[in-house]
């Protein structure tokens, strides 16, 4: 089994699989998976054996990496793949000149995962697209 993560210019293939996880699955209307942003966004692509099975991007923010839009298909969820895509994230914000912290918006339920990985949370409560959300951040080194 051969993991790949890295940047990619091919925004059919993240928002194919957006579209499944976010839309098919969490139920999140098409209208609102889908922003103006990713125009401008950084895209990083995580594949196994060539096939898609994960994304995110990054969008830049004066000294901010935004990570969003993360998912991985359910088939490969439990094997480390997240882990793996948010390290890449971070890893690709803290090789960014200017870059001092990341930030992202976690579904309630996946708080704990990305605390595991170093963020932590702040702000209250909110719903995005239907779904209770929470600010975390982690500073870059």
């Amino acid at each position: 089994m051969t993991i790949v993560i890295s940047e990619t210019k091919d925004l059919d293939a993240c928002l194919a699989l957006r579209f499944k996880v976010f839309v098919d699955e969490q139920a999140v209307p098409v209208e609102e998976e889908r922003d103006a942003l990713d125009a401008v966004a950084t895209h990083l692509l995580a594949t196994i054996d060539g096939t898609p099975m994960g994304t995110a991007r990054i969008v830049w923010l004066d000294d901010t990496a935004k990570i969003g839009r993360v998912c991985v298909l359910k088939a490969t969820r439990g094997t480390g793949l997240g882990k793996q895509l948010i390290e890449a994230a971070v890893a690709v914000a803290a090789g960014r000149k200017g870059i001092t912290k990341a930030k992202l918006g976690s579904q309630v339920h996946a708080i704990g995962f990305y605390e595991k990985l170093g963020f932590e949370v702040f702000g209250p409560v909110y719903l995005d697209a239907g779904i209770e959300h929470r600010d975390m951040v982690r500073a870059l080194t």
